[in-house]
């Protein structure tokens, strides 16, 4: 484990051990700055002796990797969970616009009234997320370590060639839907123009075509949608029938890597100076060449250029979570056709949404309040303590709530 140390300018130093924190802290010449990753500031001035530092960042579109290294010893590593469920969200506040639009009072269409702000390199809502939540989490490192240099890890993917291996030049222009008017018609031909649920046994002659996911995370993809029959498809959304498809592969993971890699490569270039790229087979070749385990923190290792480098015994995986809650009544209506309202109280007997609590010497975050004081306290994996909820008065608070959960695991 390292302590890490800023100057009395709050600028980041070499991090130190444990031992010699204790004794700085016990002697008055530091104080407590920061908990998680634990941050002492000094008191006094002193010598600002260097070493060269290399951050490795192992971008991703679900978990990102970190590792802060020297030549001989690694002095951070780290694990952050990005958020999947913007798309939903901003499906879900569409929908909800829509019908406040329409059903509940009428409002006189305007169109493209939102193409100005569509500049040129403009991202969809969900990559721009990832994106900031990547160069944050950079931004915070660099507040606790002096680093030298940034190495990404940045990654293509031929998704053509993932669909079929034979693939190859004049082919890549002959899709599935090649001929086709639009994806409907398509699958319509794919299933044989015939109910993939009763094999035309219902007699319907009226063909539905049904999304397998829900459209709003699902999307309206070929391999989304199956073929039923009008019979068959209302059953199905009566809950008479259950229909046991799967979707086909998603590709939503490699198209976000194929958008963001080098818009996320050249911001960072533009605030910080020394920013290298590598490439995915030269952190494998690594890899298997030091007989080290996959997983994205050791990925950054490699990445970093010192896979050689005495690793850390723990590490801090971190987990992003939704700043605000703006949304004022909950979607589905309550008996009545009335609507409950979705937002609660800023404070419940003093506690807010993801505050970080101690109970029985141990360290929790708040997952869920009642305005009775009971809470539901979790891991950051979503461990619970126990089936029911706590009360408060057993709970002790540690730190608020930040946009980021930090939580110390071991190796």
């Amino acid at each position: 484990m390292r302590v890490y140390v800023l100057n009395q300018r709050s600028k980041p130093l070499m991090p130190c051990s444990p031992k010699k924190a204790r004794l700085l802290l016990k002697e008055s010449k530091a104080k407590v700055v920061k908990r998680e990753p634990f941050t002492i500031q000094l008191q006094y001035s002193t010598g600002e002796t260097k070493q060269k530092i290399n951050l490795g960042v192992d971008a991703g579109s679900d978990m990102i990797g970190l590792s802060a290294t020297t030549k001989k010893v690694e002095l951070y590593s780290g694990e952050v969970k990005l958020r999947n469920d913007i798309v939903n969200l901003l499906s879900t506040r569409s929908a909800n616009r829509r019908t406040r639009r329409n059903r509940l009072r009428y409002r006189k269409p305007r169109f493209l009234n939102r193409v100005k702000s569509k500049h040129k390199g403009w991202l969809a809502p969900s990559i721009e997320h990832k994106i900031n939540t990547h160069i944050k989490v950079i931004d915070n490192i660099h507040k606790i370590l002096p680093i030298n240099k940034i190495i990404i890890e940045t990654a293509s993917f031929d998704m053509q060639k993932i669909k079929n291996l034979d693939i190859q030049g004049e082919e890549y222009q002959k899709g599935d839907q090649l001929g086709f008017w639009n994806v409907r018609e398509y699958v319509l031909f794919r299933d044989g123009h015939k109910c993939q649920h009763c094999k035309g046994k219902s007699k319907d002659k009226i063909l539905n075509v049904h999304h397998i996911e829900s459209r709003k995370i699902g999307g309206d993809a070929p391999n989304n949608l199956i073929t039923l029959c009008k019979t068959c498809h209302k059953k199905h959304h009566k809950d008479l029938i259950n229909l046991n498809f799967k979707r086909g592969m998603k590709f939503n993971h490699s198209t976000f890597m194929g958008i963001m890699r080098w818009s996320f490569y050249n911001r960072l270039k533009t605030i910080y100076l020394n920013v290298k790229i590598t490439y995915g087979y030269i952190t494998k070749n690594t890899r298997i060449k030091n007989k080290l385990e996959k997983s994205h923190r050791v990925d950054a290792r490699c990445i970093s250029g010192n896979s050689k480098a005495k690793p850390l015994t723990i590490y801090y995986y971190q987990k992003k979570v939704r700043c605000h809650n703006r949304q004022i009544h909950k979607a589905n209506f309550l008996k009545g056709h009335r609507k409950k309202l979705n937002q609660a109280e800023f404070k419940v007997k003093g506690f807010r949404l993801f505050d970080k609590v101690e109970y029985k010497k141990k360290l929790y975050f708040i997952f869920g309040r009642r305005k009775s004081g009971f809470f539901d306290i979790r891991k950051l994996d979503g461990t619970k303590v126990n089936k029911g909820s706590l009360s408060y008065k057993k709970l002790i608070l540690v730190s608020k709530r930040k946009t980021i959960l930090i939580e110390r695991r071991c190796s």
